[in-house]
């Protein structure tokens, strides 16, 4: 025969298959995992596919070999930031200290089963791993916020009527004063200047229109011109009517009057001026 072939078999110390501290289920599942290579899931869901126990049982099962030191979880990080769960599997875990049936605790048995010829001895510790979240992928960057649109341009307000009235009804002077709708919507807030200054449209009419060039090449420049250069002075304003003078009651006559201070009233203030008789002097005999 050719070369020998390797054993495919995995030794079980009495330790473990005696154990009188582990169910028969962490026993079954302690076996399973000795026989697995390093890296193979061994989490709950996917024992939970190999077995009929279902979840409860497998992971009730999982503590027991954790308590007694047969597999051990702890969590790692990866080169990623992500943190995974790894089980250590442990053949030969340190001896457990459990009841013997006087109530004297008895060690776990940890002698090995014989070895056969060919076959390594088993490894003491075996990494297994449970599979972890699976590495994030990079944050995607938050979209940037759009330039904020400038505001639309305010609406232009529109010309009093009364100032365009005025520059359309400048050709009913002259008929070379025809002006265009665009014209006149330029030029209707100098037009309304005069009206605030207190020039009426038919004043306005007749100076804008006096005096004409023969030759008019540009009415609308010369209107301007003259609406600039001819612009009436504002109205001076009218004076405030007088204040009012608050009421005020006489202290002698109880005379209601306006004053602009309380006192008496001039009825009163007159006759305490006037000197009484007692005053006046007297003639001697």
């Amino acid at each position: 025969m050719g070369g020998s072939r390797p054993l495919r078999f995995t030794i079980i110390g009495n330790h473990l298959a005696q154990h009188r501290g582990l169910s028969a289920t962490a026993i079954g599942i302690a076996t399973y995992v000795q026989s697995l290579p390093d890296g193979t899931p061994v989490d709950i869901r996917t024992l939970a596919r190999r077995f009929p126990e279902g979840r409860d049982r497998i992971s009730a099962a999982l503590r027991e070999l954790e308590k007694y030191g047969y597999i051990k979880r702890v969590k790692e990080r990866l080169e990623s930031g992500t943190f995974v769960t790894v089980t250590y599997s442990y053949a030969n875990p340190e001896p457990a200290q459990e009841p013997a049936a006087g109530g004297t605790p008895a060690a776990c048995e940890t002698a090995s089963a014989p070895r056969l010829p060919g076959q390594r001895p088993p490894k003491q510790r075996k990494r297994l791993r449970a599979p972890g979240p699976r590495a994030a992928p990079p944050p995607t960057p938050p979209t940037p916020p759009r330039p904020p649109t400038d505001p639309p341009p305010p609406a232009a307000p529109q010309p009093p009527p009364a100032a365009v009235a005025l520059l359309a009804d400048l050709r009913k002077d002259d008929p070379r004063l025809l002006l265009s709708t665009r014209d006149v919507r330029r030029l209707a807030p100098d037009a309304a200047v005069w009206l605030e200054h207190g020039a009426s449209p038919e004043a306005a009419r007749r100076i804008l229109s006096a005096d004409l060039p023969e030759t008019l090449h540009n009415p609308a420049a010369f209107i301007a011109h003259r609406l600039r250069e001819l612009l009436p002075p504002p109205l001076p304003r009218a004076p405030e009517p007088p204040r009012a003078l608050p009421m005020q009651n006489c202290p002698d006559c109880d005379h209601a009057f306006r004053a602009a201070e309380p006192g008496l009233c001039n009825p009163c203030r007159r006759e305490r001026e006037a000197p009484s008789e007692a005053d006046e002097p007297h003639s001697r005999e």
